[in-house]
């Protein structure tokens, strides 16, 4: 097995995984919803299935590149180890995420995933701009979020003892 599609096979078993068991477990849909309101999981499911989506499709471009390929792509049992480590890694990075979220609320908790998920990239070169996305992606979408369509995220209770 090649890594684009080792690569494709992991990234649509965690939006699976996301999709079929942390949507429904973690979002809570309430008896009744106005018909004109979209259900609390409208979008973690939309995402998932996007994540989903994108996974497949990783997975026919790398089986139709490994038909174009005339030599083998190495494989060896390093790399792959570091795809399962990294994968693991990002798995374990969600869990802290949800763990650590009631005590410092979403927006710290979504700074430290962002920041720890840029870095399992392996990207360590483009040190500002990993520490402006990390910090100011988070900050961008609860403003838009708050402001245009007036979602309320969770506050922790560091943030609440500061004030925010």
């Amino acid at each position: 097995m090649t890594k684009p599609v080792l690569r494709g096979l992991l990234v649509v078993a965690f939006f699976a995984l996301s999709a079929f068991y942390l949507v429904p477990v973690f979002v809570p849909r309430p008896a009744f919803i106005p018909g004109f309101a979209p259900p609390p999981d409208m979008w973690p499911w939309t995402v998932s299935v996007v994540g989903i989506v994108l996974g497949v499709l990783a997975l026919i471009v790398a089986r139709q590149g490994n038909e174009d390929a005339e030599e083998p792509i190495d494989t060896d049992g390093s790399s792959l180890a570091r795809m399962g480590f990294r994968f693991a890694g990002l798995l374990l990075a969600f869990v802290l995420f949800f763990v650590v979220m009631p005590y410092v609320g979403f927006l710290v908790a979504t700074m430290l995933l962002t920041f720890s998920i840029v870095l399992m990239t392996g990207e360590r070169s483009y040190r500002v701009w990993i520490a402006l996305l990390s910090i100011g992606a988070p900050i961008l979408l609860l403003m838009f979020f708050h402001s245009a369509l007036g979602t309320q995220f969770p506050k922790g209770e560091l943030t609440k003892m500061l004030g925010f």
